[in-house]
């Protein structure tokens, strides 16, 4: 029996099957919806973003996997969650103007910093963008964050690179009119005291000026080495055979109230760099971690081989690979991070007046950047310092004490010199005046020349010149270098000295090793040894030719 008939015509059966119908449909539906939210979901917690959605109660109603991971959340947990109760007050505070314009209908980016579970930091840049209904009203936030970390990092590094660079370039320039300034100062004063001899005055005036503008070369080398225009002469380095060769004279240097000790991370620790400089620089990081623990501590000297990946060689501007590291640990008073930011500054020191110069670390970053290496530092107020001394590390085994020369002696000295006659080149007339002074009082007849063509011209044509020494930097468009090509196409058999106050230009100079190079400032004694090292190494070739008429 047919059941009764709705308004529609529809019988009870016809109902219930239409009912089932849509049941089946919503069903289908739902499970749609279910399947395509859960596929967005997948889809924003694959981006490499941080993706969040606020209503205007401040009230997170999603987030995707990373956003909730910064918070040591999850998605699912901090839906339906106040904004302040999901990032922490701290944070809650600096980014609350924001969101209150971002709610206000403006779009909205800004910088902040998290601390991760970990204890990490990382930099972080939102954009908050409003949502708005059909009317134009504010309905809440969508959330889009960045990491920005690596970026913050490789401008710190950028902009402190640069900063060194130009502090550097400031520092070599400076470096070289002040070692004209000594050359004239170092000379004049030997040629007084020779002048006074036995003079009561000598030791009174002299000497003690003497010893201070010597004194002061010191003080232009280690600009250089920050400048990385030291001459270096590098060569292949165990480097756990010098730390343990200098522990002993550390120990003498060091407090009995200081422990030291030193460790050795890997063996066959070999690389390619000055020994007499390094030694040097670990020095000044020993005594700067001497002076950082007045009452006593503990000094730890540790080497060892690391291996910097490609964002942590690009924090310290060098290349990916294996390098040897020099670590001076020590539990003194630490540094903050002011004084770190500085640190490697010239003459910044946190020393009192007349205790240090501020060159010390100065002179370490620019030995291990010339070097090819680089230096990290990590320090913490009353927990202590740690200072790393990274150099490339040499892969195949080498002697050594390979490539180490002796320095040619001076000779006989008055014999090699008298009564040859010297063309000298230099446009400075003060060190031109002093330094043909000492060329004088060794016995040699000079020629002067202020440029490098006036200089060529009596090479060309004053056959009687026995010896050319030169200074590398002149203006004209000769220079010395210029001028020693000349010479050695002209009259190959003439010896030739280049002399300058800029280190890196010696370093160009010694390309031709058959060309000696004269750092200024110099005195006697360094003209002395120089002049006849070039005489003998002519003589060696067979090249001697007759003294000045």
């Amino acid at each position: 029996m047919a059941g009764t008939l709705d308004s529609s015509g529809m019988d009870s059966e016809g109902r219930e099957r239409a009912a089932a119908g849509d049941c089946a449909e919503y069903v289908e539906m739902t499970a749609a919806l279910r399947h395509s939210e859960a596929r967005l979901r997948q889809i924003t917690d694959a981006l490499p973003a941080r993706i969040a959605y606020f209503d205007g109660d401040w009230v997170f109603r999603y987030g995707n996997r990373r956003y909730a991971e910064w918070f040591d959340t999850t998605s699912a947990a901090m839906a339906g969650r106040a904004i302040r109760e999901v990032i922490g007050e701290k944070l809650f505070a600096e980014v609350e103007p924001h969101v209150r314009r971002a709610l206000a209908g403006e779009e909205v980016s800004y910088e902040y910093a998290v601390e991760t579970p970990d204890g990490a930091v990382v930099h972080a840049r939102s954009t908050l963008v409003p949502d708005l209904d059909a009317d134009g009203r504010v309905q809440g936030c969508f959330v889009h964050a960045v990491d920005i970390t690596e970026q913050r990092r490789a401008y710190r590094a950028l902009a402190q690179a640069q900063k060194m660079e130009a502090i550097g370039q400031l520092a070599g320039g400076l470096a070289h009119d002040f070692n004209n300034m000594l050359a004239v100062v170092i000379g004049n004063l030997e040629g007084l005291q020779e002048t006074l001899g036995a003079h009561p005055a000598v030791d009174e005036f002299v000497r003690p000026a003497l010893d201070a503008a010597t004194g002061g070369t010191e003080l232009i080398r280690r600009l250089l080495a920050f400048a990385r225009q030291q001459p270096i002469a590098p060569r292949p380095v165990e480097v756990n055979e010098l730390v343990l060769g200098m522990a002993r004279m550390i120990r003498r240097s060091i407090p009995a109230a200081i422990a030291i000790a030193t460790a050795s991370r890997a063996p066959d620790l070999l690389a390619l760099t000055d020994p007499h400089q390094l030694e040097n620089a670990l020095l000044n990081l020993v005594f700067n971690a001497r002076d950082a623990m007045p009452n006593g501590g503990e000094l730890r000297i540790e080497c060892s081989l690391e291996h910097l990946g490609a964002a942590s060689a690009a924090e310290l501007d060098l290349a990916a690979g294996d390098y040897v590291q020099i670590a001076v640990c020590d539990n003194g008073a630490g540094m903050d991070s002011a004084t770190l930011a500085r640190v490697f500054e010239p003459f910044f020191t946190t020393k009192k007046f007349g205790r240090g110069s501020g060159l010390g670390l100065a002179m370490v970053y620019g030995f291990l950047k010339q070097s090819g290496g680089g230096v990290r530092i990590r320090s913490r107020q009353a927990v202590g310092t740690t200072v790393a001394m990274l150099l490339p590390r040499l892969s195949a085994p080498a002697r050594a004490d390979e490539g180490a020369g002796e320095p040619v002696g001076a000779g006989a000295a008055g014999q090699a010199l008298a009564g040859r006659l010297v063309l000298l080149v230099e446009d400075d007339d003060k060190v031109r005046d002093v330094v043909r002074k000492q060329l004088a009082a060794l016995g040699c007849a000079v020629l002067e020349a202020e440029s490098g063509h006036e200089a060529a011209d009596m090479v060309e044509n004053i056959p009687q010149i026995a010896l050319v020494l030169s200074d590398i930097v002149m203006p004209g468009g000769m220079d010395g270098r210029a001028l020693a090509r000349f010479v050695r196409r002209f009259r190959p058999e003439l010896p030739l000295v280049l002399m300058t106050g800029y280190a890196e230009e010696a370093a160009g100079g010694r390309e031709d090793a058959s060309v000696p190079v004269l750092d200024k400032p110099f005195g006697h004694d360094r003209l002395v040894e120089v002049l006849t090292a070039a005489l003998g190494e002519w003589r060696t070739r067979g090249m001697d030719g007759g003294q000045a008429r």
